[in-house]
């Protein structure tokens, strides 16, 4: 999706933490230690663990099953119990054998397969045609063909994205070769983590196994890199460090894909998308490799930086333009709360985008912008009605779900969180105001997770919103403790460490929120969610909460909550649930009577818009119109 693309570090000019810049053997167990202690079931390294982490090592280095021969990997497939008794009992000593013969059979698995791409590499630059794809199995080979099958096939999967031309002038051997050197210079860099010696080697090699033995334990405990915490705390907080550019490795050199809107790059109105990146501080780059190019992006202390960029005229002529930027604190504006309204009877819907649940110290939160956004739309005009877009919400902070939910109901229980030994917690809202309570709708997708699926099942357990959309949302019902927004953290990792429930006691892990009216979205055809991931926790069910037990506060604050939280309870509405199987009636026949709708539902990717420019949020605002008028009535 788009808006993934603002948070590759490698795609992004910022400056990182120093934090876990080299691993040592020793901080596997430290770290897993670690995890262990906060993990909702996992308390030590179990024999499941054991084989589980086999597997995901496996997975992380040939995911494509590209590298592997079948024979070579069963072994790892069918550990017997003398070999997981060896690997715990030497897993309590620091030392990891096992893990390091495996990286051993990756590290000749490698040198096999560059053989074959160099060969490959000659016969596909000098073909006139780029050939067609052979039959291939996701399995892993059973032959040293099989691997060259597979292999040429990925290159040749290259040579068609990066096809930009059909002409002569264009499509040479010349340009073919350095389209299949630079698919072959970006697989080396991802290879060479396996084959690294002496301390880089050790780093690499404790990396990989925090990574595989983290992943063993559920589907969402996971151990980072200090460039991905990077990633996720940009993602998490909406800004980052640096000038605001988008990088990529293409065959003419680094180039600027994109600039982030509101960025100093993107002021300068000097940069460009296409730009080549040949100096950096009046030194050229060119014949730099893009781990170089980036560490001198990362800079030193300095605030600021000077580029120099190439740029190919239409007629041919090649500009040089220098640039001086300024590194500086960037929000991430497209990745915030929008909105917008339309007209609709004496007054409006106003229709409101919620992309992630984000939350700085330094900047705004979501809680706080979608006040902002009720508080616009209403001096637009009488908002008659509101549609709360999740569809790709993936989630965020859990404290920001409980205050968004907060905006539409009184007073209650939000979150009812479970821990290891049982413990229970309850998240409230305390802010008896409610900012909206008119007709509602939460229009979902498969891709609405995590937070996103508890204020869409809070608001549904309550009675006051209409949950329209997917038939279910992605089922992410568990609690992840992270070290990731905390930038001097030894490292960065981020461990379950309980499941979640809204105030019904339901969970929606694995099950979701299921919607009250099916709208199909473009992620319906697709096998998206928690069921298809490896390891996901299972469902159950808490008491529900609706009169709030108040078992986890103390005497002090019960006194406080009885005299200004109880009063202000919410009540279960059922007015919109009333009015439920007649909605679905009027959807469908909307859907059915709907040239476009169907288009939609049988689109073949020829078309975009379908005659409307997004049709399942049409959909949702004829829903809340009718929720207002049959009010009304």
């Amino acid at each position: 999706m788009k808006k993934t693309l603002i948070f590759l570090f490698v795609l992004i000019f910022a400056q990182l933490s120093a934090a876990g810049a080299h691993l040592k053997k020793g901080d596997i167990r430290n770290n897993l230690e670690q995890m262990f202690t906060y993990h909702v079931e996992y308390k030590e390294l179990t024999p499941l663990v054991v084989k589980r982490s086999f597997k995901s090592y496996l997975e992380q280095f040939d995911a494509q099953r590209i590298y592997l021969l079948q024979s070579e990997a069963n072994k790892y497939f069918e550990l017997t119990s003398t070999d997981i008794e060896r690997i715990i009992d030497n897993y309590s000593m620091d030392r990891f054998s096992d893990y390091e013969i495996l990286n051993t059979k990756i590290g000749s698995a490698i040198g096999r397969a560059r053989l074959y791409r160099q060969e490959i590499i000659k016969e596909l630059a000098a073909a006139s045609v780029t050939p067609a794809l052979s039959t291939d199995s996701f399995a892993y080979p059973e032959s040293s063909e099989q691997i060259k099958n597979k292999i040429r096939n990925q290159m040749i999967r290259f040579l068609q994205s990066e096809k930009k031309s059909d002409g002569p002038a264009y499509w040479t051997v010349e340009r073919r070769g350095k389209i299949l050197a630079l698919f072959d210079k970006r697989v080396r860099r991802f290879e060479d983590s396996y084959l690294a010696q002496e301390s880089k080697g050790e780093h690499y090699f404790t990396m990989h196994v925090l990574k595989a033995m983290a992943k063993s334990l559920d589907a969402h405990t996971a151990f980072f890199t200090p460039e991905e915490a990077f990633e996720m705390r940009a993602s998490l907080e909406k800004h980052f460090e640096g000038v605001g550019v988008l990088l990529k490795e293409s065959v003419d050199g680094v180039e600027i894909t994109d600039l982030v809107k509101g960025g100093p790059a993107a002021r300068s109105e000097k940069i460009k998308p296409g730009d080549l990146l040949v100096e950096i501080d009046g030194h050229q780059v060119s014949a730099a490799s893009y781990e170089e190019i980036l560490d001198r992006l990362k800079g030193s202390d300095k605030k600021e930086v000077s580029l120099g960029l190439k740029r190919c005229q239409p007629d041919g002529k090649e500009d040089i333009i220098q640039v001086e930027l300024k590194r500086e604190k960037i929000l991430m504006q497209e990745e915030r709360v929008k909105w917008t309204a339309e007209p609709f009877g004496d007054g409006i819907i106003g229709k409101l985008v919620l992309p992630s649940f984000y939350e700085s110290s330094s900047a705004a939160s979501c809680e706080t912008d979608i006040r902002e956004a009720l508080k616009d739309l209403k001096k637009q005009g009488n908002l008659l009605g509101l549609v709360l877009d999740l569809r790709e919400n993936l989630g965020g902070f859990l404290t920001q779900a409980v205050k968004v939910t907060g905006l539409f109901i009184t007073s209650g229980v939000v979150v009812i969180s479970k821990y290891a030994k049982s413990e229970i917690q309850y998240l409230r809202s305390l802010d008896p105001r409610v900012y909206y309570n008119g007709p509602l709708v939460v229009l979902s997708s498969k891709l609405s997770a995590s937070a996103a699926e508890i204020v869409a099942q809070a608001l549904q357990d309550y009675g006051v919103a209409v949950v329209v959309g997917d038939e279910r949302t992605y089922g992410k019902g568990t609690i992840q403790y992270q070290t990731v927004t905390d930038k001097s953290a030894a490292s960065f990792f981020k461990v379950t460490v309980g499941r979640y429930y809204t105030v019904s006691g339901r969970s929606t892990q694995i099950a979701g929120v299921k919607a009250d009216i099916v709208v199909p979205t473009a992620f319906a055809p697709y096998n998206i969610g928690e069921r298809y991931l490896e390891y996901p926790l299972h469902n159950d069910q808490v008491a529900s909460a609706y009169i709030d037990p108040m078992t986890d506060v103390d005497q002090h604050g019960r006194g406080w909550l009885q005299k200004n939280y109880l009063p202000y309870l919410q009540q279960k509405e059922s007015i919109w649930h009333q009015m439920i199987p007649t909605l679905r009636v009027n959807n469908a026949r909307r859907l059915e009577q709907d040239p476009n709708y169907k288009a939609f539902l049988n689109q073949d990717g020829s078309k975009k818009n379908y005659g409307v420019e997004d049709l399942p949020m049409e959909k949702a605002v004829e829903i809340v119109k009718d929720m207002h008028m049959m009010k009304a009535s």
